[in-house]
């Protein structure tokens, strides 16, 4: 009996340099973290597909790789996105601010994307309030599907954000499927059946 294939989803991180989504990805990809000066300076999109056997779904995690240091980070990088995780730094204030430019790229490049927030090192000092952080998530609550606290270092509320997101994107990608498959006699006119007393009485 063939195995059912399960469905994959392009999840991609979004935020400014340093605020974590290298270290989210490799806690995503290998549950290991690496300190900032033990890390090797890499240039270059990277991404890495996990099951999510429960929820019926693969997460495809893309990591833009430091090339917003060098360039902005093209359209081609939220193609097809059916999710996007905006990271901030909890202990930089900047960070949080550049979300609003962040999600506008979002919205304008990939349209139907499910967007998340996700404030990272939250083993670290805040400078970041949780007033601050709820009320940019009420202004932008047409746009915001969920909002996570996470540390990389510790590894706190990772595994727990990745597998409600696969959650979130299972549904959504069930209800498209549906849709896309609904039986075709559901649209089919039925023609009414012909009245053999008008062809009788046909004069024609």
């Amino acid at each position: 009996m063939a195995r059912a294939l399960i469905p994959e989803v392009k999840v991609i991180l979004i935020g400014e340099y340093g605020v974590g989504k290298s270290s989210i990805f490799r806690r995503f990809a290998t549950n290991t973290f690496t300190t900032d000066s033990s890390k090797r300076s890499t240039l270059g999109l990277d991404f890495y597909a996990k099951p999510f056997q429960e929820n019926n779904v693969k997460i495809q995690l893309w990591d833009t790789g430091g090339m917003e240091r060098v360039a902005s980070v093209t359209s081609s990088y939220y193609k097809h996105s059916e999710a996007a995780l905006l990271v901030f730094a909890l202990d930089n204030s900047d960070s949080f601010h550049a979300l609003s430019q962040h999600l506008l790229e979002v919205v304008t490049y990939a349209e139907t994307a499910r967007i998340f927030l996700c404030g990272n090192k939250c083993d670290l000092q805040p400078q970041v309030t949780d007033q601050d952080i709820e009320a940019f998530c009420e202004e932008t609550s047409d746009c915001i599907a969920g909002y996570f606290k996470t540390s990389c270092k510790t590894g706190e509320g990772i595994e727990e954000m990745f597998t409600t997101i696969a959650s979130s994107l299972s549904t959504h990608v069930k209800s498209r499927h549906d849709l896309l498959h609904l039986d075709e006699s559901s649209f089919q006119v039925t023609q009414p059946p012909e009245d053999s007393s008008l062809q009788d009485d046909c004069l024609c």
